[in-house]
């Protein structure tokens, strides 16, 4: 081959792989700016989820704020925001094994394991109000539906009334007979989550006698801040993503030691995020909502904020008044407003019998929930190379 001939075939081929590796860098370039932008759009879409979640919470009738039912409308919220934030970690587990979003997820697992206490701090709660149920049944038996009422029935329901009386007040000493109780949630899957994740106390056993509603809160919120604006672009908001379903998490969790009662259920816990975030605004709403309800002076003696705490406390109250002011043989007058009151009473009853069981539920599956994503998480972080 003449001399030229080499050059301009030297000069032609290397035009050409000019050209390829442009190509090579543009079809690279557009795929990494397309997967970009489908993260953006599923974070999007995320929080867009959280904040029609909790603003169906905040449309709720103020009369149904912290009642069972509005409770369960809350744990139902917290189990959809986690499920789809499990699958945004799972599609999305290259980029979280990176800084500085690394750090933001191990945080958020770890907030999660304590909100594994909390979650048996308040199936505690709950079994103490199924204590309560039971006092309220002896009342009902003793002076419901009967035609007479006789001074044996009466002193029986005047001592569950006053049982009533003293449960439903805030006492800040532990409640042995509750709090220092071994319970599981199902014992039968605790050895299979155990081999998962480690020895978990909360697993199997009740929290202790020393434990603190109030400082367990403060562990799951400790530094949680949100991402600088350099953390969220280079992680095309990821780390927005976590820091939202750490406060889901940690609301969820305030707002069951607001309503149930455990442990040094001091509500003190201080929310970082701000309303500059779309998704925090109902969150921050409701949290002022709850804690202008604790300020209360008729709420600040209750062990509880859940609504049907609140409405036991105001049928016992004024039916122990009744009942120390009443001689026998009753007078029409007094055996009518006894049996009003009664009444009242039932319909509490009919509401804590028929919610509290699906409410303790729901709080078993919240725990598991929490187990079994942080774990399926983890694992899947673990094998950076593997794609499933």
């Amino acid at each position: 081959m003449p001399t030229t001939d080499f050059h301009e075939a030297s000069s032609s081929s290397g035009f050409g792989f000019s050209i390829l590796s442009r190509r090579r860098d543009q079809v690279h370039s557009m795929e990494s700016t397309h997967e970009a932008s489908v993260q953006e759009i599923e974070v999007e879409a995320f929080q867009k989820q959280v904040a029609d979640r909790f603003q169906d919470l905040i449309a709720a009738e103020s009369d149904d704020w912290l009642s069972i039912s509005w409770l369960r409308k809350l744990l139902d919220a917290f189990l959809c925001c986690q499920e789809e934030f499990r699958a945004i970690v799972l599609k999305n587990k290259a980029h979280l094994n990176r800084p500085p979003v690394e750090r933001f997820i191990a945080d958020f697992f770890d907030r999660s394991v304590k909100a594994l206490d909390v979650c048996n701090a308040i199936r505690d709660g709950i079994e103490q109000i199924r204590q309560w149920q039971k006092q309220l049944e002896i009342v009902l038996c003793a002076l419901d539906n009967q035609k007479t009422i006789g001074e044996g029935q009466f002193r029986r329901a005047k001592k569950a009334l006053v049982d009533l009386a003293i449960g439903v007040l805030d006492d800040k000493e532990p409640n042995t007979n509750v709090a220092h109780r071994n319970r599981s949630f199902g014992r039968s899957n605790v050895q299979k989550e155990q081999k998962s994740l480690g020895h978990f106390r909360s697993l199997s056993w009740s929290v202790s006698r020393s434990w603190s509603a109030s400082r367990q809160l403060q562990a799951i919120g400790g530094n949680l801040v949100a991402p600088r604006a350099n953390e969220h672009i280079s992680t095309h908001g990821l780390s927005m993503t976590v820091f939202a379903m750490s406060n889901v998490l940690l609301f969820t969790m305030w707002a069951l030691v607001a309503a149930i009662p455990c442990q040094d259920r001091g509500l003190q816990t201080q929310f970082n995020a701000t309303k500059q975030f779309f998704w925090a605004v109902p969150i921050l709403s409701l949290h002022e909502i709850i804690l202008d309800e604790s300020k209360r002076r008729d709420r600040r003696h209750l062990c509880g904020l859940l609504k049907e705490i609140i409405e036991l406390e105001k049928c016992v109250r004024p039916l122990n008044e009744l009942t120390d002011s009443v001689h026998f043989p009753l007078k029409k007058d007094k055996e009518v407003e006894l049996k009003q009151k009664v009444e009242e009473m039932g319909n509490v009853y009919e509401t804590i019998r028929d919610g509290l069981d699906p409410l303790e539920r729901q709080v078993r599956e919240v725990f598991h929930h929490i187990v079994r994503s942080r774990t399926e998480c983890l694992e899947s972080l673990s094998r950076p190379n593997s794609h499933d």
